[in-house]
């Protein structure tokens, strides 16, 4: 996937029930390589705008039952970062994982600084 902002390709994951859904889009959809995975119905674009994105993000959020104006688009890339952090303390694979070329962004991205100083000095007995 190429990241909006950088331009730059930032690799992602995907579950097997995922995967199963978006091949069987593409069949239905006859896309091609080159075609975009959600094209527009607009002819002035080529795919969805970031806009009608969140739209059918706060579309699911509600569906679920959940407050829409607490989950966006946003908090589904910020929660799975933070909950890898979380389990795994590798800055490193956050890092790569939300293609940030400072790992200065990552830890002000994953707002880490305070809660981790905590963290180590109530693991560190002196």
């Amino acid at each position: 996937m190429m990241q909006q902002k950088t331009h730059r390709s930032v690799q992602f994951e995907i579950k097997e029930q995922t995967r199963s859904a978006v091949e069987a889009w593409i069949r239905r959809a006859k896309l091609r390589n080159e075609d975009f995975l959600f094209p527009s119905r607009l002819t002035r674009s080529e795919h969805i705008s970031t806009r009608q994105y969140a739209r059918i993000v706060k579309a699911w959020v509600t569906a679920i039952g959940l407050d829409p104006a607490l989950y966006g688009t946003h908090t589904l890339r910020r929660t799975k970062a933070s909950l890898i952090y979380r389990r795994t303390k590798n800055l490193r694979a956050v890092q790569l994982l939300l293609g940030h070329t400072k790992l200065e962004s990552t830890v002000r991205y994953l707002g880490i600084e305070v809660d981790d100083a905590l963290e180590m000095a109530e693991q560190t007995e002196v």
